[in-house]
Order: C-alpha cells, then sequence, then structure tokens
C-alpha cells in the first residue's frame, strides 16, 4: 500500500523481518523512506504529520508481526524514530537554506510568511512528538508501551531536529537585524513575491539538498575506483 508517498507494506515487511544485529538498516530505510515522501509535497507541517503518521503505522505494525526471538521491539522502534529525526533534520536545513536566501535580500522576518515559517521550525519538535504519540498510541497494544518508552528516552535527550530548528530561528533573527542596520534590500520585491509560494519552494530546495548528496557520493566513487587504477 502506498500512502503519503511511502511503501508502507515495504517498511512493515522490513520491521517484521529484521533482527536486532539490522537496527542501523531500519533507522537508514526510515529515514529514506521519510525523506522521499517530504520530497514529494510541500513542506506544510500538515503534510510533515501525514508523512511521520504513515511511518509510525508501518512501524508498529510490522513491529508487532516481528517473530525473530529474542527481538528488542523498543531498540527497533527507537530505530525507526530515529531515522525520522534524521530525515525531519533535513528538512529543517532546507527551512534554514531558503530563509536564507530571503534574510539575505532584506525581507524581515516580519513579513506573514516568514513569520510563520519561523513559527512552524519553532513547532517542529513538538509537532515531531505529538504526531508518533498519537499514531503510536492508535497502534494497540502490545506496541504502546515499547513506543512510550522511547518516546521518553527521546524527549529527554532531545531531537536533533528541535535543536537545528532552535539555532536555525536565532540565526535568522540575527541576521536580520544585521541587514536592517546595513540597509539590504538587493531584490526585494522579487523575494516578497517568492514568499508566496514558501513551501513549494523549500520542498525544491530540499530536493535539491538529496541530489547534491546523490551527485556528490557518485563524484567520491568515481574518483576512488580511478585511484584503485
Amino acid at each position: 500500500m502506498i500512502k503519503s508517498g511511502i511503501d508502507q507494506d515495504a517498511l512493515i515487511k522490513m520491521f517484521s523481518e529484521a533482527s536486532d544485529k539490522q537496527g542501523e538498516m531500519l533507522r537508514k530505510a526510515v529515514s529514506e523512506a521519510t525523506l522521499k515522501a517530504l520530497q514529494g509535497r510541500e513542506l506544510s507541517l500538515n503534510n510533515i504529520k501525514s508523512v511521520l503518521k504513515t511511518v509510525t503505522e508501518a512501524a508498529s505494525a510490522g513491529a508487532a508481526k516481528n517473530i525473530a526471538p529474542p527481538v528488542d521491539v523498543e531498540a527497533m522502534l527507537g530505530q525507526a524514530l530515529g531515522g525520522m529525526d534524521a530525515a525531519l533534520l533535513q528538512a529543517v536545513e532546507a527551512h534554514r537554506k531558503a530563509l536564507q536566501q530571503f534574510v539575505s535580500q532584506g525581507v524581515s522576518v516580519q513579513e506573514a510568511q516568514l513569520k510563520g515559517a519561523l513559527s512552524n521550525l519553532e513547532k517542529m519538535e513538538d509537532t515531531f512528538f505529538a504526531t508518533v504519540t498519537k499514531a503510536a498510541g492508535a497502534a494497540g497494544e502490545p506496541m504502546q508501551g515499547p513506543w512510550q518508552h522511547v518516546l521518553e528516552a527521546m524527549k529527554l535527550k532531545g531531537t536533533d531536529t528541535g535543536a537545528k530548528a532552535a539555532s536555525t530561528v536565532e540565526q535568522m533573527m540575527a541576521q536580520t537585524q544585521e541587514a536592517v542596520r546595513a540597509g539590504r534590500a538587493s531584490g526585494l520585491k522579487a523575494a516578497q513575491a517568492m514568499l508566496d509560494s514558501y513551501s513549494a519552494l523549500v520542498s525544491g530546495v530540499l530536493i535539491g539538498m538529496s541530489e547534491g548528496l546523490q551527485s556528490g557520493s557518485s563524484a567520491a566513487s568515481a574518483a576512488a575506483k580511478k585511484t584503485k587504477k
């Protein structure tokens, strides 16, 4: 089943067959599936919630079916949570890059769209926890207990997403003040026009980031092959 741009059946199968030794594989698979789904839509909070809900449901369903003895369900769900956090971290970085474009051109963070974008960034970690908690609660027993434990552990530690979002908001506020002092307004009208499609812009930035990583990996592989020769 494809839901929210995610192949749920593939994730369910992976979690149902995984052993304790495959934790990193699960984290990476969840991260890639989540990131791919986020790239396929505008990066609004509602779309992010939809993707996180779908991934959580798939992880719950797969872990509940896992019969590999003795499997650590909490560790498995912890990897799922870590994978979602890693993907959201990339989404926050895409926001940062997009915001940077506007702020550097003199757009004030008091502009409604930018103000809203910063507000959404501040809510990102809370949205993450609230969405996964709700989806995990709907999974029923025996998944509720393990989900509760891994969520509580991550809340105590904090997410990479939350830390990055907080530093991004702080950075943008500081840069806006600097731009105002410098009287910077280069390309201001064009930038303000682009604000109307901010969420779509951020999605494009996120796709570009992944394409850049892939091309970088290909170049690195090619260089390595030449070195071996």
